[in-house]
């Protein structure tokens, strides 16, 4: 397949969860589309050494965090607080306003917590992916996904616990 095909028909169907993943990083619209933009003209630019890439998917979401990190660290090197919106996260509208603030509660303690447990829980209870592809991303082994989604996922729990009493 010809590179321009093979970028059309996999690498920008990922725009939208590099975005997820952006936004949740830098907190900021202009600044996860900046990202977005960032990391696919960095693959495009990689183009010749796809075939040396096992994971595309996992090549793209590791840049584009890496380019949001790097957008943080530049502001102050800590996290901003997360977008109003819920509709940013592709969220069905019939889904009740209690879910949505929820999800908005839980992504906004995400501050609280690691940037490498932020990002792993995020990565695998936001966006979905396996241990394996989250290992690959981060650059970390498997066990220390577990592990790090275990005590982000704790941490969570926590934070809820003493909101809710």
């Amino acid at each position: 397949m010809r590179q321009d095909k093979r970028f059309k028909n996999t690498i920008i169907p990922l725009a939208d969860k590099l975005f997820r993943l952006a936004l949740s990083i830098t907190g900021n619209k202009q600044d996860a589309e900046d990202v977005v933009q960032d990391a696919m003209l960095n693959v495009w630019q990689k183009r010749n050494k796809w075939d040396q890439i096992s994971n595309l998917e996992g090549y793209c979401i590791r840049s584009a965090r890496n380019i949001a990190l790097d957008k943080i660290s530049l502001k102050d090197n800590r996290l901003v607080s997360m977008p109003e919106k819920a509709d940013f996260y592709g969220f069905d509208p019939e889904k009740s306003y209690e879910d949505i603030e929820r999800l908005e509660m839980i992504r906004g303690m995400t501050k609280n917590l690691s940037e490498k447990q932020g990002a792993v829980f995020l990565l695998r209870d936001m966006e979905g992916l396996s241990y394996k592809e989250i290992s690959e991303i981060m650059n970390i082994t498997e066990e220390q996904v577990k592990v790090n989604l275990f005590r982000a996922r704790q941490k969570i729990k926590e934070l809820m616990d003493s909101y809710e009493n």
